[in-house]
Protein backbone atom coordinates (compact mmCIF):
# COMPACT_ATOMS: atom_id res chain seq x y z
CA UNK A 1 0.00 0.00 0.00
CA UNK A 2 2.81 2.46 0.86
CA UNK A 3 4.34 2.05 -2.61
CA UNK A 4 0.97 2.85 -4.16
CA UNK A 5 0.78 6.04 -2.07
CA UNK A 6 4.33 7.05 -2.99
CA UNK A 7 3.69 6.35 -6.68
CA UNK A 8 0.52 8.45 -6.54
CA UNK A 9 2.44 11.26 -4.84
CA UNK A 10 5.08 11.12 -7.59
CA UNK A 11 2.43 11.38 -10.31
CA UNK A 12 0.79 14.25 -8.46
CA UNK A 13 4.11 16.07 -8.19
CA UNK A 14 4.98 15.54 -11.86
CA UNK A 15 1.57 16.81 -12.94
CA UNK A 16 1.86 19.94 -10.81
CA UNK A 17 5.46 20.73 -11.79
CA UNK A 18 4.41 20.90 -15.44
CA UNK A 19 0.98 22.42 -14.89
CA UNK A 20 0.62 25.75 -16.77
CA UNK A 21 -0.27 27.50 -13.50
CA UNK A 22 3.04 26.35 -11.96
CA UNK A 23 5.53 25.64 -14.77
CA UNK A 24 8.22 24.98 -12.18
CA UNK A 25 11.19 24.52 -14.49
CA UNK A 26 10.61 27.52 -16.75
CA UNK A 27 8.58 30.22 -15.00
CA UNK A 28 10.50 33.29 -13.76
CA UNK A 29 11.63 33.07 -10.14
CA UNK A 30 11.90 35.77 -7.51
CA UNK A 31 13.54 33.95 -4.62
CA UNK A 32 16.34 35.55 -2.56
CA UNK A 33 19.09 34.12 -4.79
CA UNK A 34 17.39 35.35 -7.97
CA UNK A 35 17.42 38.85 -6.44
CA UNK A 36 21.05 38.70 -5.31
CA UNK A 37 23.95 40.22 -7.25
CA UNK A 38 26.71 37.56 -7.08
CA UNK A 39 29.35 39.97 -8.39
CA UNK A 40 29.51 41.54 -4.92
CA UNK A 41 30.45 38.28 -3.20
CA UNK A 42 33.94 37.92 -1.74
CA UNK A 43 36.06 34.78 -1.55
CA UNK A 44 37.71 34.69 1.86
CA UNK A 45 39.94 32.06 3.44
CA UNK A 46 39.02 28.39 3.97
CA UNK A 47 35.27 29.05 3.95
CA UNK A 48 35.42 30.69 0.52
CA UNK A 49 32.22 32.54 -0.34
CA UNK A 50 30.31 31.30 2.71
CA UNK A 51 30.59 34.35 4.95
CA UNK A 52 29.83 36.72 2.09
CA UNK A 53 26.77 34.66 1.04
CA UNK A 54 25.43 34.58 4.60
CA UNK A 55 25.87 38.34 4.96
CA UNK A 56 24.21 39.06 1.62
CA UNK A 57 21.21 36.88 2.50
CA UNK A 58 20.99 38.10 6.11
CA UNK A 59 21.45 34.57 7.44
CA UNK A 60 22.78 34.49 11.02
CA UNK A 61 25.91 32.46 11.70
CA UNK A 62 24.29 31.35 14.95
CA UNK A 63 21.76 29.33 12.95
CA UNK A 64 24.45 26.73 12.20
CA UNK A 65 23.34 23.10 12.41
CA UNK A 66 25.49 20.17 11.31
CA UNK A 67 24.54 16.87 9.69
CA UNK A 68 27.05 14.02 9.36
CA UNK A 69 24.91 11.49 7.52
CA UNK A 70 25.58 11.09 3.80
CA UNK A 71 22.22 12.48 2.73
CA UNK A 72 22.90 15.20 0.18
CA UNK A 73 24.20 15.76 -3.32
CA UNK A 74 27.73 15.84 -1.85
CA UNK A 75 27.33 12.61 0.08
CA UNK A 76 30.84 11.24 -0.67
CA UNK A 77 32.40 14.17 1.23
CA UNK A 78 30.18 13.95 4.30
CA UNK A 79 31.17 12.02 7.43
CA UNK A 80 31.37 12.75 11.16
CA UNK A 81 34.71 14.53 10.85
CA UNK A 82 33.49 16.60 7.90
CA UNK A 83 29.80 17.31 8.39
CA UNK A 84 27.61 19.43 6.14
CA UNK A 85 26.83 22.61 8.03
CA UNK A 86 23.54 24.36 7.30
CA UNK A 87 22.70 28.00 8.00
CA UNK A 88 19.18 29.34 7.53
CA UNK A 89 16.64 32.10 7.89
CA UNK A 90 12.93 32.20 7.06
CA UNK A 91 13.42 31.78 3.31
CA UNK A 92 16.89 30.31 2.66
CA UNK A 93 19.00 27.33 3.74
CA UNK A 94 22.73 27.47 2.92
CA UNK A 95 24.79 24.27 3.03
CA UNK A 96 28.60 24.24 3.30
CA UNK A 97 31.26 21.65 3.95
CA UNK A 98 35.01 21.53 3.68
CA UNK A 99 36.10 20.52 0.19
CA UNK A 100 32.71 20.97 -1.45
CA UNK A 101 30.59 23.61 -3.11
CA UNK A 102 27.93 25.78 -1.46
CA UNK A 103 24.38 24.45 -1.73
CA UNK A 104 21.42 26.80 -1.42
CA UNK A 105 17.71 26.04 -1.18
CA UNK A 106 15.64 29.22 -1.49
CA UNK A 107 11.88 29.54 -1.04
CA UNK A 108 10.33 31.38 -3.96
CA UNK A 109 7.10 33.21 -3.04
CA UNK A 110 5.17 31.36 -5.78
CA UNK A 111 7.30 28.59 -7.22
CA UNK A 112 8.35 26.62 -4.16
CA UNK A 113 11.93 25.82 -3.27
CA UNK A 114 14.61 26.58 -5.85
CA UNK A 115 18.02 24.91 -5.70
CA UNK A 116 21.40 26.48 -6.48
CA UNK A 117 25.11 25.68 -6.39
CA UNK A 118 28.06 28.04 -6.00
CA UNK A 119 31.49 26.65 -6.77
CA UNK A 120 34.14 27.34 -4.14
CA UNK A 121 36.89 28.93 -6.20
CA UNK A 122 37.93 32.58 -6.59
CA UNK A 123 36.20 34.11 -9.58
CA UNK A 124 35.89 37.70 -10.73
CA UNK A 125 32.31 36.86 -11.71
CA UNK A 126 30.97 34.16 -9.37
CA UNK A 127 27.70 32.63 -10.51
CA UNK A 128 24.89 30.69 -8.87
CA UNK A 129 24.09 27.63 -10.94
CA UNK A 130 20.46 26.51 -10.89
CA UNK A 131 20.21 22.89 -9.78
CA UNK A 132 18.85 20.47 -12.36
CA UNK A 133 15.62 18.57 -11.83
CA UNK A 134 17.51 15.28 -12.05
CA UNK A 135 19.96 16.29 -9.33
CA UNK A 136 17.63 17.98 -6.87
CA UNK A 137 14.02 16.99 -7.39
CA UNK A 138 14.61 13.25 -7.12
CA UNK A 139 14.88 13.86 -3.36
CA UNK A 140 13.03 17.15 -3.00
CA UNK A 141 9.73 16.29 -4.66
CA UNK A 142 7.60 13.48 -3.34
CA UNK A 143 5.80 12.15 -0.32
CA UNK A 144 8.28 13.73 2.12
CA UNK A 145 7.71 17.22 0.62
CA UNK A 146 3.91 16.92 0.28
CA UNK A 147 4.29 16.52 -3.48
CA UNK A 148 5.83 19.93 -4.14
CA UNK A 149 9.38 21.19 -4.70
CA UNK A 150 10.28 21.54 -1.05
CA UNK A 151 12.51 20.96 1.94
CA UNK A 152 13.24 17.62 3.61
CA UNK A 153 14.54 17.01 7.14
CA UNK A 154 15.35 13.39 7.97
CA UNK A 155 16.51 11.48 11.01
CA UNK A 156 18.42 8.30 10.15
CA UNK A 157 20.48 5.72 11.95
CA UNK A 158 24.01 6.26 10.70
CA UNK A 159 27.15 4.13 10.41
CA UNK A 160 30.53 5.34 11.66
CA UNK A 161 31.44 6.61 8.17
CA UNK A 162 28.20 8.59 7.86
CA UNK A 163 26.34 6.11 5.66
CA UNK A 164 22.62 6.01 6.47
CA UNK A 165 21.56 2.59 7.79
CA UNK A 166 18.14 2.53 6.18
CA UNK A 167 17.56 -1.08 7.21
CA UNK A 168 16.87 0.26 10.72
CA UNK A 169 14.36 2.80 9.49
CA UNK A 170 14.25 6.55 9.86
CA UNK A 171 11.77 9.38 9.72
CA UNK A 172 10.91 12.68 8.11
CA UNK A 173 11.06 15.20 10.96
CA UNK A 174 8.85 18.14 11.94
CA UNK A 175 7.46 19.51 15.22
CA UNK A 176 5.12 16.52 15.56
CA UNK A 177 8.03 14.06 15.71
CA UNK A 178 8.88 12.71 19.20
CA UNK A 179 12.22 14.04 20.40
CA UNK A 180 13.56 10.51 20.89
CA UNK A 181 13.17 9.93 17.12
CA UNK A 182 14.87 13.15 16.01
CA UNK A 183 18.35 14.10 14.86
CA UNK A 184 19.76 10.75 13.85
CA UNK A 185 22.78 11.69 11.71
CA UNK A 186 23.02 15.19 13.24
CA UNK A 187 25.21 16.85 15.82
CA UNK A 188 23.26 18.44 18.67
CA UNK A 189 24.77 21.09 20.98
CA UNK A 190 23.38 23.55 23.51
CA UNK A 191 21.27 22.93 26.61
CA UNK A 192 19.70 19.52 26.11
CA UNK A 193 19.75 18.28 29.71
CA UNK A 194 18.65 14.65 29.93
CA UNK A 195 16.61 14.80 26.71
CA UNK A 196 16.96 11.51 24.82
CA UNK A 197 17.44 11.73 21.06
CA UNK A 198 19.37 10.04 18.24
CA UNK A 199 21.94 12.77 17.64
CA UNK A 200 25.69 12.70 18.36
CA UNK A 201 25.91 8.92 17.89
CA UNK A 202 26.48 6.24 15.26
CA UNK A 203 25.78 2.54 14.96
CA UNK A 204 28.90 0.60 15.92
CA UNK A 205 30.44 -2.49 14.31
CA UNK A 206 28.03 -4.74 16.18
CA UNK A 207 25.15 -3.18 14.22
CA UNK A 208 22.86 -2.67 17.19
CA UNK A 209 20.68 0.50 16.99
CA UNK A 210 19.87 0.07 20.69
CA UNK A 211 23.54 0.38 21.64
CA UNK A 212 24.77 3.32 19.59
CA UNK A 213 28.26 4.68 20.07
CA UNK A 214 28.69 8.37 21.02
CA UNK A 215 30.71 10.65 18.77
CA UNK A 216 33.58 12.40 20.48
CA UNK A 217 34.18 15.04 17.81
CA UNK A 218 31.71 17.91 18.25
CA UNK A 219 30.58 20.57 15.82
CA UNK A 220 28.32 23.45 16.82
CA UNK A 221 24.75 22.45 15.96
CA UNK A 222 22.45 24.48 18.17
CA UNK A 223 19.46 22.54 19.50
CA UNK A 224 17.29 25.67 19.40
CA UNK A 225 18.15 26.12 15.72
CA UNK A 226 17.37 22.44 15.08
CA UNK A 227 13.97 22.81 16.73
CA UNK A 228 13.10 25.86 14.62
CA UNK A 229 14.44 24.20 11.46
CA UNK A 230 12.35 21.08 12.08
CA UNK A 231 9.18 23.17 12.31
CA UNK A 232 9.94 25.56 9.48
CA UNK A 233 10.70 23.08 6.71
CA UNK A 234 7.26 21.43 6.73
CA UNK A 235 5.55 24.79 7.24
CA UNK A 236 7.23 26.08 4.07
CA UNK A 237 6.08 22.98 2.16
CA UNK A 238 2.50 23.43 3.36
CA UNK A 239 2.54 27.04 2.13
CA UNK A 240 3.82 25.93 -1.26
CA UNK A 241 1.33 23.09 -1.56
CA UNK A 242 -1.82 25.08 -0.78
CA UNK A 243 -0.60 27.79 -3.16
CA UNK A 244 0.10 25.35 -5.98
CA UNK A 245 -3.14 23.42 -5.49
CA UNK A 246 -5.23 26.58 -5.45
CA UNK A 247 -3.60 28.00 -8.56
CA UNK A 248 -3.88 24.67 -10.39
CA UNK A 249 -7.48 24.08 -9.24
CA UNK A 250 -6.81 20.73 -7.60
CA UNK A 251 -7.44 19.42 -4.10
CA UNK A 252 -10.11 20.38 -1.59
CA UNK A 253 -9.29 23.80 -0.25
CA UNK A 254 -11.28 23.44 2.96
CA UNK A 255 -9.51 20.18 3.85
CA UNK A 256 -6.09 21.63 3.03
CA UNK A 257 -6.83 24.72 5.12
CA UNK A 258 -7.68 22.50 8.11
CA UNK A 259 -4.39 20.60 7.81
CA UNK A 260 -2.50 23.85 7.23
CA UNK A 261 -3.97 25.58 10.30
CA UNK A 262 -3.47 22.55 12.54
CA UNK A 263 0.23 22.72 11.76
CA UNK A 264 0.39 26.54 11.83
CA UNK A 265 -1.11 26.56 15.35
CA UNK A 266 0.95 23.60 16.62
CA UNK A 267 -2.16 21.56 17.43
CA UNK A 268 -0.24 18.27 17.11
CA UNK A 269 3.12 19.44 18.47
CA UNK A 270 4.82 16.94 20.74
CA UNK A 271 5.43 18.33 24.25
CA UNK A 272 9.06 19.05 25.09
CA UNK A 273 10.47 16.93 27.92
CA UNK A 274 12.52 19.70 29.51
CA UNK A 275 14.40 22.93 28.90
CA UNK A 276 16.30 23.17 25.63
CA UNK A 277 18.29 26.10 24.36
CA UNK A 278 21.33 27.68 22.79
CA UNK A 279 22.58 31.04 21.47
CA UNK A 280 20.30 30.90 18.42
CA UNK A 281 17.25 31.54 20.62
CA UNK A 282 18.23 35.17 21.20
CA UNK A 283 19.24 35.78 17.59
CA UNK A 284 15.98 34.29 16.33
CA UNK A 285 13.88 36.86 18.20
CA UNK A 286 15.99 39.81 17.07
CA UNK A 287 14.09 42.34 14.94
CA UNK A 288 10.83 40.46 15.56
CA UNK A 289 7.49 42.05 14.72
CA UNK A 290 5.92 42.88 18.10
CA UNK A 291 2.53 44.06 19.25
CA UNK A 292 1.87 46.92 21.68
CA UNK A 293 2.45 44.54 24.62
CA UNK A 294 5.87 43.51 23.32
CA UNK A 295 4.74 40.03 22.24
CA UNK A 296 5.95 38.31 19.09
CA UNK A 297 5.34 35.04 17.28
CA UNK A 298 9.15 34.67 17.23
CA UNK A 299 9.37 34.40 21.01
CA UNK A 300 10.66 30.91 21.81
CA UNK A 301 9.57 28.86 24.80
CA UNK A 302 11.80 25.75 24.51
CA UNK A 303 10.59 24.30 27.78
CA UNK A 304 7.16 22.82 27.14
CA UNK A 305 6.89 23.74 23.45
CA UNK A 306 8.75 25.50 20.67
CA UNK A 307 7.03 28.89 20.66
CA UNK A 308 5.73 31.01 23.51
CA UNK A 309 2.62 31.84 21.44
CA UNK A 310 1.47 28.84 19.34
CA UNK A 311 1.27 30.27 15.85
CA UNK A 312 4.02 29.99 13.26
CA UNK A 313 6.06 33.10 12.48
CA UNK A 314 5.97 31.89 8.85
CA UNK A 315 2.60 33.64 8.58
CA UNK A 316 4.71 36.77 7.95
CA UNK A 317 6.74 35.18 5.15
CA UNK A 318 6.78 36.38 1.55
CA UNK A 319 5.51 32.98 0.47
CA UNK A 320 2.46 33.21 2.75
CA UNK A 321 1.73 36.77 1.60
CA UNK A 322 1.90 35.61 -2.04
CA UNK A 323 -0.79 32.94 -1.58
CA UNK A 324 -3.90 33.28 -3.77
CA UNK A 325 -6.59 35.27 -1.97
CA UNK A 326 -8.98 32.31 -1.84
CA UNK A 327 -6.33 30.16 -0.11
CA UNK A 328 -5.54 32.88 2.39
CA UNK A 329 -9.24 33.48 3.04
CA UNK A 330 -9.77 29.77 3.75
CA UNK A 331 -6.79 29.72 6.12
CA UNK A 332 -7.94 32.82 8.00
CA UNK A 333 -11.48 31.49 8.27
CA UNK A 334 -10.22 28.26 9.77
CA UNK A 335 -7.86 30.12 12.12
CA UNK A 336 -10.74 32.18 13.47
CA UNK A 337 -12.79 29.03 14.05
CA UNK A 338 -9.98 27.52 16.11
CA UNK A 339 -8.80 30.64 17.91
CA UNK A 340 -12.29 31.83 18.80
CA UNK A 341 -13.08 28.50 20.45
CA UNK A 342 -15.93 27.64 18.09
CA UNK A 343 -13.99 24.54 17.02
CA UNK A 344 -14.81 21.99 19.76
CA UNK A 345 -12.70 19.06 18.56
CA UNK A 346 -10.92 17.26 21.38
CA UNK A 347 -7.40 17.83 20.09
CA UNK A 348 -7.90 21.62 20.10
CA UNK A 349 -8.35 21.61 23.86
CA UNK A 350 -4.57 21.83 24.22
CA UNK A 351 -4.81 25.44 23.02
CA UNK A 352 -5.68 27.34 26.18
CA UNK A 353 -8.05 30.28 26.16
CA UNK A 354 -5.13 32.55 27.10
CA UNK A 355 -3.01 31.27 24.19
CA UNK A 356 -5.85 31.67 21.69
CA UNK A 357 -6.54 35.19 22.83
CA UNK A 358 -2.85 36.14 22.77
CA UNK A 359 -2.41 34.85 19.21
CA UNK A 360 -5.54 36.70 18.07
CA UNK A 361 -4.36 39.93 19.66
CA UNK A 362 -0.86 39.64 18.17
CA UNK A 363 -2.22 38.92 14.69
CA UNK A 364 -4.80 41.71 14.91
CA UNK A 365 -2.00 44.23 15.47
CA UNK A 366 0.78 42.78 13.32
CA UNK A 367 -0.94 41.05 10.39
CA UNK A 368 -3.12 43.71 8.86
CA UNK A 369 -5.01 41.48 6.42
CA UNK A 370 -5.97 38.97 9.12
CA UNK A 371 -8.87 41.00 10.48
CA UNK A 372 -9.39 38.74 13.47
CA UNK A 373 -11.85 39.90 16.10
CA UNK A 374 -10.94 39.23 19.74
CA UNK A 375 -14.04 38.02 21.59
Amino acid sequence: MRWVILFAASLYAADLLDHPAINYNYAPVHDPIARLDPSKLKFEGPSGYLRSVLDALHVPVESQIAVFSKTSLQAPLIEPNNPRTIFFNDSVAVGWMKGGFIEIAALDPRQGVQFYKLQQRPDARPRFQRGSSIECLRCHVGDATLGVAGFVVRSTYTAADGSPMLIYGGSVVDHRTPIEDRWGGWFVTGSVGTVRHLGNAVIGPQGDPKAMEPLHGKFDSDVAALMVFDHQMRMANLITRIGWDTRAGVGKLEDEAREFVDYLLFVDEVPLPGKLGGPFAEVFAKNAIRDSKGRSLRDLDLQKRLLRYPCSYMIYSEAFDALPSEAKDAIYKRMRQVLSGSEKGKKYARLSAADRRAVLEILRETKKDFGGVVN
